[in-house]
């Protein structure tokens, strides 16, 4: 079985024991996390699609790690003798997925 969350701004297909890296979340590794907007929820015999979002389900996982993701530079170059270099490590949160409910 698998899933389809929205957290973040962004989409994610999940299922149990994956473990996905996120927006950060509050929390710190250990807790508990709930995503309740859960778009769909796909089975063998019949998928189960929200409008928007599936009624009473939720997927359960477990905060993993608190991180920032490798650097990325943002480089600007006009004239001869000028430049500019500007750095930015985004902020994450690991989740390891352990129950798929609806």
């Amino acid at each position: 079985m698998y899933a389809v969350i929205k957290t973040g701004g962004k989409q994610y297909r999940v299922k149990e024991g994956d473990t996905l890296r996120v927006e950060k979340l509050a929390g710190n590794p250990g807790d508990r996390v709930d995503f309740a907007e859960v778009l769909m929820i796909g089975d063998v015999e019949q998928p189960k699609i929200g409008m928007p979002v599936v009624q009473g389900a939720t997927v359960e996982g477990n905060i993993v790690e608190q991180g920032r993701g490798r650097k990325v530079f943002a480089f600007r170059k006009r004239k001869e003798g000028w430049k500019r270099i500007r750095g930015h490590r985004q902020a994450f949160t690991a989740v390891k997925v352990t129950r798929i409910a609806h």
